[in-house]
């Protein structure tokens, strides 16, 4: 370690407040996030447990204390909104171990797990408080971000239609026909569509979408809070359809397209959440978000910009200003799940020491086992301005190849407010540790951010 890096390991020993494991680990991040619109909190492996449990801590707060109104996760939306009917309270009776295995795509485990098992059962008694309930308060929601669900939301689509509009079920069966020959394998559909041997389907998914804007909504206008909940749903699956069709055919024109489709559909679903809960709760509503590090962190302070990579952190930046606060996470050393291949199995494995010069290296010098950094002091930002390499880990893990699979530049400063870092962690608890064969590609693979 040379001697500017001991000073910076004595100012982060200076500032960094240590995580005992208790909710008032996070009294500084409660303060900063009064008044903000979003608050985005990622993790730096997609498998860590410690990661789960503080963001599912921090998130309890935030919703009881500041009332946020809707948690929205990095997990495609139908499998999400099976979730949300649970803390919504609708099916009582149904375990919730039984609402996870509506996760059946590659990585199911990756929200079919012990840590988020615990938080939903925590949400659906806090919706159903006799203060909140008596008081005729709208639930907290849980809603999912990603873009994967093409076949079970054209179904959901048209079993919704059928049963409100019949003829408009019609015309959706008409306008996704042009899709039948690829719901089984979705990435086929974009290639034939670029090579030009299938004719797009963009019109006619967006034609969809407009109707389930127009016609649903005059519908359902005055039916009430939960049929409005409904008909945002079927919404979302129509802008989904549309989006994911985008998206396929954008994937064999190179990765930076189609990542970047991946995150404005996770933002625009985010914001068409947000304007979705602010109508229903008549003020403007405030959202957590949960994802991995690469997507709610500011892209334009990592080696993504050289990729022209976007990412959600940074238009979340770009479009709320200060009212948008991103929260990362860091560990260095310890287990992680994950799969060694794609569409693979999850294990634990054990997490390679951190490269020398890195993030992780750096913190490894903090005598405290977890600790909180506020990045916006000026002191502490100004010495961590300069660029450092930062392990990211996704659904696949390849430590023989870790400096080429798993690090990325970044000026962590601007790239977060706030950074949790843990010197040992375990990994998630799997309550389903391999799903069939799921598929789907995407700007995922192989990585799996």
């Amino acid at each position: 370690m040379n001697s500017d890096d001991s000073a910076l390991v004595a100012t982060i020993t200076e500032q960094a407040l240590p995580l005992n494991g208790t909710d008032q680990d996070f009294d500084a991040i409660i303060e900063a996030a009064r008044g903000k619109s979003l608050v985005l909190i990622g993790e730096s492996t997609h498998g860590t447990s410690e990661f789960y449990r503080a963001r599912e801590r921090l998130t309890r707060r935030l919703i009881s204390e500041l009332g946020f109104a809707g948690v929205a996760v990095e997990a495609d939306w139908p499998d999400a909104f099976a979730i949300n009917r649970h803390v919504w309270n609708l099916q009582p009776d149904q375990p919730e171990q039984q609402v996870l295995a509506a996760f059946e795509r590659f990585p199911a485990w990756l929200w079919a797990n012990r840590e988020v098992l615990e938080f939903v059962r925590w949400l659906a008694r806090f919706n159903r408080t006799p203060a909140r309930a008596d008081a005729g308060l709208r639930p907290v929601g849980f809603y999912g971000l990603d873009l994967y669900s093409l076949r079970s939301s054209i179904r959901a689509v048209i079993t919704y239609l059928e049963r409100v509009d019949p003829p408009a079920a019609v015309r959706a069966r008409e306008r996704y026909s042009c899709m039948d020959h690829f719901l089984q394998d979705p990435q086929l559909y974009g290639q034939k569509a670029d090579a030009g041997f299938s004719r797009s389907c963009e019109q006619a998914l967006a034609e969809q979408l407009q109707d389930m804007q127009t016609r649903a909504l005059q519908r359902l206008e005055g039916l009430g809070l939960l049929a409005d909940e409904h008909r945002f749903h079927v919404e979302q699956n129509a802008r989904l359809v549309r989006n994911a069709g985008e998206y396929y055919r954008a994937m064999f024109r190179g990765r930076p397209g189609s990542w970047n489709l991946r995150e404005n559909h996770m933002f625009e679903t985010l914001q068409a959440l947000r304007d979705h809960l602010s109508h229903q709760l008549g003020e403007p509503a405030a959202l957590v978000v949960w994802a991995h590090n690469s997507h709610v962190g500011n892209a334009e302070a990592t080696g993504m910009v050289e990729r022209r990579e976007a990412s959600l952190g940074q238009m979340a930046r770009q479009v709320y200003g200060d009212k948008a606060l991103l929260v990362g996470f860091s560990t260095t050393t310890g287990e992680v799940t994950a799969a060694a291949h794609w569409d693979g199995p999850a294990e634990t494995m054990a997490l390679n020491p951190p490269l020398p010069g890195s993030h992780e290296a750096l913190f490894q010098q903090v005598p405290q086992e977890a600790f909180l950094l506020d990045l916006r002091n000026g002191t502490l930002a100004e010495q961590l301005g300069e660029p450092r390499v930062q392990r990211s880990v996704g659904v696949v893990y390849r430590p023989e190849s870790e400096r080429e699979s798993h690090y990325l530049s970044s000026r962590l400063p601007q790239q977060f407010d706030f950074l949790l870092h843990f010197q040992r962690t375990h990994g998630i608890e799997p309550l389903i540790e391999r799903t069939p064969a799921s598929g789907e590609l995407g700007a995922t693979w192989p990585s799996g951010l």
